[in-house]
């Protein structure tokens, strides 16, 4: 498994976010609270995403080391201000290759798209899926992963025009369908959106006043965080927050 994290809202230091709480993603990366039998740490890389106030495109920061290891990016995060983030901590599924390019999270224009979970079966069980996808799309994955074909199926419904929140609800209940068993933990995310979905792993969010903050684990004990129930997606804006049940009986033939 991984763990990720997807916020909006006033700029803030990367520090306050990834960082510095008591239980961010850096603490996260060692000590995770609530892996569900997925791993014991989260060292096999780490990304984040980010808008800075202004800037219409994301900067990101990828890497193929534990967190933990990175001084560079403890300095970065702290003179970097950001109205948005998307971020993840890796445990690579056994046989996956370690290297930069397979950390979330991945990015097209103002997109960031981030898995937490397994595809079962992998590749064999989601072989009809991609065989839809443009072959050039096939041969450009960052990574020879079940996360970044993910993001490739997302992506595809993107650029034809789906609305992000159908674009990851078609996605992740066409894949539950071929790969049984999977966790399919997805957070897609801009300066303006979050979706997430939480499928067999947990998932929380925290709306406050003018920001919305979704993560795998809550990153401190503020008493805002709420569970978000198995089975559900999560669509957010800096001032609203809704959560909708995730139904197999919608998935798209």
């Amino acid at each position: 498994m991984c763990r990720h994290l997807g916020y909006l809202g006033p700029a803030v230091p990367l520090t306050e976010l990834l960082l510095a709480p008591p239980h961010s993603l850096l603490h996260q990366s060692y000590a995770p609270a609530d892996m569900r039998h997925g791993g014991t740490i989260n060292a096999d890389g780490f990304g984040a995403g980010w808008f800075a106030p202004g800037e219409k495109d994301p900067a990101r920061y990828r890497r193929a080391t534990p967190m933990w290891a990175d001084t560079a990016f403890a300095s970065l995060a702290a003179a970097t201000r950001a109205t948005a983030v998307v971020a993840a901590v890796r445990s690579a599924t056994v046989g996956m290759p370690v290297v930069e390019t397979a950390s979330a999270p991945f990015a097209e224009g103002r997109w960031l798209f981030s898995h937490n979970g397994v595809v079962r079966g992998w590749p064999h069980s989601v072989e009809l899926l991609a065989q839809r996808l443009p072959v050039t799309d096939l041969l450009t994955l960052d990574a020879p992963t079940d996360a970044a074909l993910l993001w490739a199926l997302v992506r595809h419904r993107l650029r034809a025009g789906q609305e992000p929140v159908d674009a990851i609800e078609a996605v992740m209940l066409e894949v539950a369908v071929a790969a049984p068993d999977s966790r399919l933990n997805l957070l897609l995310g801009n300066d303006e959106l979050l979706v997430a979905t939480a499928w067999w792993h947990s998932l929380w969010v925290r709306p406050g006043p003018g920001a919305v903050t979704v993560a795998s684990e809550p990153i401190d004990d503020d008493p805002a965080w709420v569970a978000v129930p198995d089975r559900s997606i999560v669509f957010a804006s800096k001032t609203t927050v809704d959560i909708r049940p995730l139904d197999p009986g919608r998935q798209e033939q």
